[in-house]
């Protein structure tokens, strides 16, 4: 791998355009676009407040700048750099705020979670929808762009509903059957929906009868035999003593302190840690955390947040689990390789961790992170 010189962020607010050319990143009320091969300063913008969200259409023309405590979004031409608009939610308060796939409309979700409001960029015109649930990805398009879920909670029960992009008429409306549903996401292909629980589920559901296809649970132990758990062990590099010297030199001295890390596979049945939500603390961390779908359609990997070292990866196609990551650390992020079946995964220190169906690979790098993103052509945190 090949690292670029560190550069200022704030709120680990840096996204990669939808082509590949452009790197947006934060410093506080300053929005620096840069040029993804050079990282050269193409752009740079200041906005009203402390940036809190942005985020690129999907023509890469425009960037959203959510400023929440102000209850603003203000957007920003790459074309037009004189153009600008603003967009001010007012007593409403805004808690959350999107692109739709067209690029040319807003979503903002009010305090409360009330209602979203949709503008549009061209016409000017704004369309509302009511009940949103206040949960972790409440909105999730299709990768078409054509329709969009929203999860909503009416009368102490959870719904979806399923809008047209084009009009915002909608569609379909459904019951979940969910204690507390906590996020939606389309697969790739958008032939099934996948709807995750505070409980330790994900349900799977068809595009036709919005029924339940299958659901995958999260145990704490492994016992499958088909199932692979690849297991995070480390070790200090052996150093030969007739290399010592005093003082060390500053390479000797780094490979002391550093560790490697490498994957064993474990011997089922395996017990993964588990940690018992805490029950006498506000909105403690339980159930599925995090959830992507391979491009492919293929996989779909998962975070169990009682469980938090480990990544489940599931075979879509034959609806069961494939592989199991058990980290030394905890995940803090994980996300798929755009052009292919690659899970690149981060637990907050100075290494990289790959999965491909081929196997693991863990790669240092020269500083910690805790967020990941694929750009275009390499891999970014």
């Amino acid at each position: 791998m090949n690292f670029s010189e560190l550069f200022k962020l704030s709120g680990l607010l840096g996204r990669f355009s939808p082509d590949g050319k452009c790197l947006a990143s934060c410093v506080q009320y300053r929005l620096v676009v840069r040029d993804v091969n050079t990282l050269q300063i193409l752009q740079l913008y200041t906005c009203l407040d402390q940036i809190q969200y942005i985020e690129w259409s999907s023509d890469s023309l425009f960037i959203l700048c959510a400023m929440y405590k102000r209850g603003i979004v203000q957007v920003w031409s790459l074309e037009q750099p004189d153009w600008h608009c603003k967009i001010d939610e007012g007593s409403a308060g805004l808690v959350a705020s999107c692109w739709s796939p067209d690029g040319r409309h807003i979503l903002n979700t009010t305090e409360f979670h009330l209602r979203i409001t949709v503008w549009s960029l061209c016409t000017k015109s704004v369309s509302y929808i009511k009940y949103p649930k206040a949960c972790q990805q409440g909105i999730a398009f299709t990768k078409d762009g054509r329709y969009m879920a929203v999860a909503e909670r009416r009368d102490c029960k959870d719904f979806i509903s399923i809008f047209v992009c084009s009009d915002w008429q909608l569609l379909r409306h459904f019951d979940t059957e969910t204690q507390d549903l906590f996020g939606i996401e389309w697969a790739p292909n958008g032939c099934v929906l996948a709807v995750w629980d505070t409980c330790l589920e994900v349900r799977i559901l068809n595009h036709v009868t919005w029924k339940k296809i299958t659901e995958f649970e999260h145990p704490a132990t492994i016992a499958n035999t088909k199932t692979i758990v690849y297991k995070e062990v480390e070790k200090s590099p052996s150093v030969e003593t007739e290399r010592l010297s005093f003082p060390p030199t500053r390479a000797l001295a780094s490979s002391l302190f550093s560790t490697e890390s490498k994957y064993d596979i474990s011997q089922v049945p395996v017990s993964l840690q588990y940690i018992k939500p805490v029950a006498d603390r506000a909105n403690p961390k339980m159930g599925i955390g995090m959830l992507a779908f391979s491009p492919d359609n293929c996989f779909l990997a998962t975070k169990n947040d009682n469980i938090p070292n480990a990544v489940w990866i599931w075979d879509i196609q034959k609806l069961k689990l494939f592989v199991v990551l058990e980290q030394l650390c905890a995940i803090q992020s994980f996300q798929w390789d755009p052009r292919q079946p690659r899970l690149a995964v981060c637990t907050g220190n100075s290494k990289v961790y790959l999965w491909s169906p081929a196997g693991c690979v863990s790669v240092q790098v020269p500083m910690e992170g805790a967020a990941i993103s694929w750009g275009y052509a390499a891999l970014h945190r």
